[in-house]
């Protein structure tokens, strides 16, 4: 069966979170749900701790039949008067869009002096991608973005999608979640193998903010390397590309790079942008096939399955994912340690510096007790 004929049963990511999430990387200062209070509330709770408000028009059973115009005019004049935004977002929900609420014309009621991206979305998108791009038309529409970076994220979009559809979360019908190895057991192979003298890659292949905490484990790896005197035995490399990407995306990538620096930690080879994950994978391959093809090991973080196998098979691999239901497919794809850091994302929310992972302080523990 082709990975497009597949009916997947287990859950998936939300077009609707998706275009919050797209609102706060554009950085914009206000989010408004127009639906039921209870739409995306934990990822709305969530968001706000990243520095973005996020409210909601609490459309109700009366809503649901008559529509709730009113009701999202007078919450755009609230907003405007409570936070001052530069710049607000409005985000449809499943239930104004069965009802065929437009979000333009309350927009307009409202008649506001601040630009407003207005996305026409609901949670029935087969890819949660599909937010992102609504979200992405709206922002060019209002010159929030242009042509050219706009045709850069739908390529970027498109190939995320394919990654997923063929070693990721929509691969198959139900993936089972899973922990994952045991990190100490992990954290034990990587000091054997540095202790040995092998070589290795570590790969950083974050997508934007999770990165805070995926860096953590190259710097974990840097500092177990330099305290056994083996670190010109690893090569490090990271889709950290400080100039690439939407404004809050480049700020990660910049307050990342600075924090490595500050840890004496070198990045090797640059491989992309933070929002570039489905597509740096080519950049890496291309890299260990001139380079570093006979290197023993290999640790990829962020989005392991992005990157292509045809290079690594030599390689012992040891990979690190925020999803529990990668898992399987990572194993298959021939990675032989797979470690699960759960709750990542709340952990990454509105943080501007490297978060300790729990691999990495596994890492760190267990060097101390190897070492003392």
């Amino acid at each position: 069966m082709a990975a497009n004929d597949i009916s997947i049963i287990h859950p998936r990511p939300s077009s609707i979170v998706a275009a919050l999430y797209t609102l706060r990387d554009l950085n914009v200062d206000v989010a408004i749900l127009h639906g039921p209070p209870g739409c995306s509330f934990k990822h709305a709770r969530l968001l706000e701790e990243d520095g973005i408000h996020v409210v909601t028009t609490a459309l109700d059973e009366n809503g649901f039949v008559f529509g709730g115009r009113k009701e999202l005019s007078s919450a755009l004049r609230k907003v405007n008067e409570m936070f001052h935004p530069q710049l607000i977002g409005v985000v449809g929900t499943c239930a104004s869009m069965i009802i065929g609420e437009e979000l333009h014309e309350p927009v307009m009621d409202a008649n506001l002096d601040v630009p407003v991206i207005e996305v026409e979305v609901h949670a029935g998108y087969a890819n949660n991608t599909k937010g992102v791009l609504l979200t992405l038309e709206s922002a060019l529409d209002v010159g929030v973005i242009d042509r050219e970076e706009f045709e850069r994220q739908k390529i970027l979009l498109e190939k995320a999608t394919e990654v997923e559809k063929l070693h990721g979360a929509a691969s198959r019908e139900y993936l089972a979640p899973s922990r994952g190895d045991l990190k100490y057991k992990v954290a034990q192979r990587i000091i054997e193998l540095l202790q040995e003298g092998k070589r290795g890659v570590v790969i950083m292949n974050a997508k934007k903010e999770t990165a805070y905490m995926f860096a953590d484990i190259t710097v974990a790896v840097h500092e177990v390397a330099s305290m056994l005197g083996v670190s010109a035995n690893v090569v490090n490399m990271a889709n950290l590309d400080e100039s690439l990407g939407l404004p809050r995306v480049r700020d990660h990538a910049r307050n990342i790079m600075r924090d490595l620096k500050e840890k004496g930690v070198q990045i090797h080879e640059i491989t992309g942008g933070l929002d570039e994950y489905p597509v740096a994978g080519d950049v890496v391959d291309k890299l260990l096939l001139r380079k570093y093809a006979d290197y023993d090991f290999a640790v990829i973080t962020g989005v392991p399955h992005a990157i292509p196998m045809d290079h690594l098979k030599n390689m012992e691999i040891i990979s690190v994912t925020n999803g529990p239901r990668q898992v399987l497919p990572l194993k298959e794809m021939g990675h032989k340690h797979v470690v699960v850091e759960i709750d990542l994302h709340p952990k990454t929310l509105g943080v501007n510096h490297i978060v300790e992972s729990e691999l990495g302080a596994t890492l760190r523990q267990m060097l101390k007790e190897t070492l003392y």
